[in-house]
């Protein structure tokens, strides 16, 4: 790398440092209307969606903005979470222990919903545990409140105007109760739905009129069941495995942008995680390596990408298939867990992708989060620099590109 560029990199990274704070806690969000006349408008349009004005009055007739719902939206932990400290808080001995036991205590419920969705008991139970850890926590927050709250603020007024319409429809139509608890973003019941999903996929299995995701067991296992089926669930597979990777494996294949089948995965050295071959069935899969080419790797399916429509996140995805195989005595993760398993901080995240941007590679919006568009700018950086191309951000990237050399 010439000097002027080193340069460049060495005084990006200290012009970055002295305002970042500043810069990830104050994105430029516009400003949000007077409440009254907002609120005036937004009564008249609810009418227009056909709801009643008896609903609209009792809902909104002294709602008021929630200041602490907008405190947690503008949020944002300091440090991320490693893939090996995710695991450890989303599965471990007593959620596993309990989920075994719930899978036991509802058998015959979760066979009449297995028949009739095709979607194996243990996803919903893991799901269930990661969402409400098996329903001790549905929210706090009144949702029309925290909805109001978040459809006024400038931020997701859109998205947040849309689930606010939708859960005044839900209580003009009697699934829902005036007063209702959900979280601070509006997630209702067992397994968290946001409104437009409740309105779409809940289901009232035990027919009795109203569909219950708090307290009716049928109710909340058939919508979770229901919702998985509607994103594409392949009733015939799982979600994926942990595999070994051979040592010179190319990097540049991992990532769910690239699907090869088994039989292309064998021939390139790819092995389960004890050493035996792949399965010979006719199936595409991704490989994934969410600690980067030092971590474990997994073989990841179709669900595996279903997973990922109820959340993007790929270590919530991971978590939910593992969780699932762990209530059915499937084996801890097998890659080793390294000794300094130290996370980045936001500021150490933005510095990553300003210093990328600096120099060529388009990591997006320095806003310290780790997205698709970073991980591809760090691909790209690696490659460039010889190092294995995992896309994985670590301290270990950030001393390379502060004092790398070309």
């Amino acid at each position: 790398m010439r000097p002027q560029r080193i340069i460049t990199l060495l005084w990006g990274l200290f012009l970055f440092n002295l305002s970042a704070h500043n810069a990830l806690a104050n994105k430029n969000i516009s400003e949000a209307p007077p409440f009254d006349s907002w609120l005036y408008e937004l009564k008249a349009e609810a009418t227009t969606h056909g709801i009643s004005a008896k609903t609209v009055n009792k809902a909104l007739g002294s709602i008021q903005l929630i200041p602490r719902v907008l405190e947690l939206d503008r949020h944002q932990p300091e440090f991320t979470l490693t893939f090996w400290s995710y695991m450890k808080k989303a599965v471990n001995d007593a959620r596993i222990n309990k989920g075994k036991a719930l899978l036991l205590k509802h058998k015959n419920l979760f066979d009449r919903i297995y028949k009739k969705y095709g979607v194996p008991p243990r996803f919903l139970v893991a799901f269930w545990g990661l969402e409400s850890n098996f329903g001790q926590y549905t929210g706090t927050f009144p949702v029309v409140g925290a909805l109001v709250t978040l459809a006024h603020d400038r931020r997701r007024s859109t998205f947040f105007r849309e689930q606010l319409l939708a859960i005044l429809k839900l209580i003009d139509q009697g699934d829902i109760e005036f007063g209702t608890k959900a979280s601070w973003a509006g997630a209702m019941g067992n397994h968290q739905f946001i409104p437009t999903t409740y309105r779409d996929f809940a289901i009232d299995f035990n027919g009795d009129g109203k569909r219950d995701l708090w307290n009716t067991m049928p109710d909340i296992f058939a919508s979770a069941a229901n919702y998985l089926k509607g994103a594409g669930w392949d009733k015939d597979r799982t979600w994926g495995r942990e595999i070994k990777l051979p040592k010179n494996f190319l990097y540049e294949l991992t990532g769910l942008k690239i699907k090869k089948n088994l039989t292309q995965w064998q021939k390139l050295g790819v092995r389960q995680a004890n050493g035996d071959n792949l399965p010979s069935v006719d199936l595409k899969a991704s490989i994934i390596i969410p600690a980067g080419y030092r971590g474990p790797a997994f073989l990841v399916y179709k669900n595996y990408r279903t997973i990922m429509v109820w959340n993007r996140s790929i270590l919530y995805a991971l978590a939910v298939g593992h969780l699932a195989d762990r209530f059915k005595g499937g084996a801890p993760i097998q890659a080793i867990i390294p000794k300094n398993d130290r996370p980045l901080s936001r500021l150490d995240v933005a510095n990553i992708q300003r210093i990328l941007a600096a120099n060529g590679f388009d990591a997006g919006h320095a806003d310290g989060v780790v997205g698709s568009k970073t991980r591809s700018a760090l691909k790209s950086f690696q490659k460039s620099a010889g190092l294995p191309v995992d896309g994985y951000p670590s301290i270990g990237t950030l001393e390379r590109l502060r004092g790398f050399v070309k």
